[in-house]
């Protein structure tokens, strides 16, 4: 095909004045127009010195063969007594959010069980870290370096994200060293993940990968916004769906830690469950209408005293709109002792403002010994209504296993909720000791995240 001279010389004029503008590496230009181009540079200049790696270290103990525990076999065959262990590592990342104190914020599961953290700068420095406290329910955790020479992250509010906003998210993946992926937030308030007892994550499609857990994920002035802390992935990569703590949460259960060296959480005195569209039809409320409907209100508790009934349909705390009975649940597990709540409710078709304070948990604790001579070591208690799954099932929970402890070597593990003792349903503590005590041999039914398991003990 032949082109007319006309055109043949408008494209010569183009190509001569191309060729003229740019530079001889055929790179983008500095600017466009005279305006800089967009880069993400300045920012991450003044938020990657307050990203740190994680490195953790545990000891495990490693079960021996019982004729090795015997010690005149030890000594007949004149094997040594020493402990064998055995190390594990892990690798993670974390905050600065206080540089003249020193605290970091990362994940529970990060430096969960750990013997030995270090924290490695952005500037190389390796740093020894003390763990401050800890929170599994959030996954939130406080660590604490020297304070010389930090850089801090300011904090943003997390409540005034919207979906679409840019985020960068930084992390140490897969111990590359730190490294920087940019997105939006795709979803705000996601729960009922089953990652961690209280869920309002933010979502993001900023790629996480593991070793980006603790790590930042900040906006576009270099504010921090959340503490990524999961990914659902079925193959372990990064699949554009990632989830970060909101830093409003973290910091909230990051003062607790600092005061108290642990989450102190109160209770409201009430069970919810869905509003569902068959219940808004009974109750004559829209079928668009989103809430928690108010299913049993404990004698005593400050519901009760506030004037909350069965029935009232809770739809916003707060002035917070409160959407299931996962959002009231998460909201109330969050609040401090002595949290001054204002409830909306709807009850027979009238909306209703309801006054409350949160109120210390009457939660009971008990050691395992009495259960089972080989369960000592372990401290159980009430499902309370600190716990994520109170109004979820009935049972009791294991708050705390010593390491090397019968209790440990029986397969107790933190966070166990037995269900039933001998197929007989565990309702409370009292309830638990008069089953486990018919008999010399029993058997534990135990919830273990989203796993049933169970346990025989003679």
């Amino acid at each position: 095909m032949h082109l007319p001279r006309t055109w043949l010389a408008i494209l010569t004029a183009f190509y001569l004045a191309l060729s003229i503008s740019l530079p001889a590496s055929a790179g983008l230009p500095v600017a466009v127009n005279g305006e800089p181009l967009p880069s993400l540079a300045p920012v991450l200049e003044r938020s990657t010195p307050a990203v740190v790696n994680i490195f953790t270290r545990t000891r495990i103990k490693v079960e021996e063969n019982p004729l090795l525990s015997d010690p005149f076999f030890r000594r007949f065959f004149d094997i040594p007594s020493q402990p064998r262990q055995r190390e594990s590592q892990n690798l993670g990342s974390g905050v600065i959010i206080d540089a003249k104190k020193g605290y970091i914020l990362t994940n529970h599961h990060v430096i969960q069980q750990a013997d030995v953290i270090n924290v490695t700068l952005r500037d190389g420095r390796r740093l020894d870290a003390k763990l401050v406290g800890t929170d599994p329910d959030t996954d939130v955790a406080v660590l604490q370096v020297p304070a010389k020479d930090l850089v801090a992250l300011p904090l943003a509010d997390s409540d005034a994200l919207r979906v679409g906003d840019f985020v960068i998210a930084i992390g140490n993946p897969f111990g590359l060293g730190q490294t920087v992926t940019s997105g939006i937030v795709s979803a705000l308030g996601r729960s009922g993940l089953g990652i961690e007892g209280f869920e309002d994550f933010i979502q993001t499609d900023a790629s996480i990968n593991p070793g980006n857990s603790g790590g930042a994920l900040v906006n576009l002035r270099g504010e921090l916004i959340g503490i990524n802390t999961a990914i659902f992935s079925r193959s372990g990569g990064n699949i554009g769906i990632g989830f970060a703590i909101p830093i409003n949460m973290a910091r909230d259960i990051m003062q607790q830690l600092v005061t108290h060296g642990e989450v102190q959480r109160g209770r409201l005195g009430a069970q919810a469950q869905n509003l569902t569209p068959e219940l808004a039809n009974a109750f004559n409320l829209s079928q668009q209408r989103t809430g928690a409907v108010v299913v049993k209100v404990i004698p005593g508790s400050p519901a009760d005293k506030a004037g909350l009934q069965v029935g009232d349909v809770v739809t916003e705390i707060n002035q917070r709109p409160i959407r299931s009975a996962d959002d009231l649940r998460n909201y109330i597990g969050l609040l401090r002792i002595g949290t001054h709540v204002r409830l909306t409710v709807v009850r027979k078709g009238e909306e209703h403002v309801i006054d409350a304070r949160i109120a210390q948990s009457a939660a009971q604790e008990k050691s395992t010994a009495a259960l089972h001579k080989r369960l000592e070591g372990a401290v159980i208690g009430s499902l309370d209504e600190g716990h994520p799954a109170y109004g979820l099932i009935n049972g009791i929970v294991v708050l705390e296993v010593k390491r090397g402890s019968p209790a440990a070597r029986a397969g107790l593990r933190p966070g166990d909720i037995i269900t039933a003792i001998n197929n007989d349903a565990v309702q409370n503590l009292e309830e638990a000791y008069k089953l486990a005590g018919k008999n010399n041999g029993i058997r534990l039914n135990i919830l273990r995240g989203r796993t049933t398991i169970s346990i025989l003990l003679q």
